[in-house]
């Protein structure tokens, strides 16, 4: 069984002509291009540690297979604005697991984009703590209901934004939970 001790976030851009190697880039940018990564699902797990993206490349060897939580987003259309973003949700009780959510949309602003996959990962916390909320209230009151209601301790965002490179080179951005043993 491998259960995750410690996690980073990260967040970078990358332009190419090409669109593989705008990833490429945008993994750079991040500092997490000698990773193999498999993406997994949204669970924080239970006692695992958030440290620095310094503190976290110490633990990675080049090639390793590395689980990870990843938004991303591309465009070649010039001016065109892209964004991804990971939200944090996690809860008071140290016994219980919090959430990740992905949110990669065209169009959002960076602090848009942010706030939604926030919301998006402390509205699943919520529903599997029990906590009562209208759906239909915007993020900044439910933000306070789910924290007043002392089962969410705290939830935050990582995200990247650019707009597509304007003479059409392929723009990629990526937000990204590292996952370590």
């Amino acid at each position: 069984m491998y259960l995750p001790t410690k996690i980073f976030f990260t967040k970078g851009v990358g332009k190419h002509k090409e669109y593989l190697s705008s990833f490429e880039l945008a993994l750079r940018s991040a500092k997490i291009e000698i990773c193999n990564l498999v993406s997994v699902s949204s669970i924080f797990p239970i006692g695992c540690k958030r440290i620095s993206v310094e503190e976290g490349l110490k633990y990675i060897t080049p090639g390793q297979i590395t689980h990870c939580v990843m938004a991303r987003n591309s465009t070649n259309e010039p001016n065109r604005l892209i964004a991804a973003s990971i939200g944090v949700a996690l809860p008071a009780d140290n016994n219980a697991y919090g959430y990740l959510s992905e949110h990669h949309p065209y169009g959002e602003t960076e602090k848009i984009c942010g706030e939604y996959a926030e919301d998006l990962a402390a509205t699943m916390l919520a529903t599997t703590l029990g906590v009562e909320f209208d759906s239909e209230t915007d993020w900044s009151e439910r933000e306070n209901i789910y924290k007043m209601s002392g089962k969410i301790v705290r939830s935050f965002n990582v995200t990247q934004s650019a707009e597509g490179d304007k003479n059409g080179l392929w723009t990629t951005v990526i937000a990204c939970g590292i996952f370590l043993p």
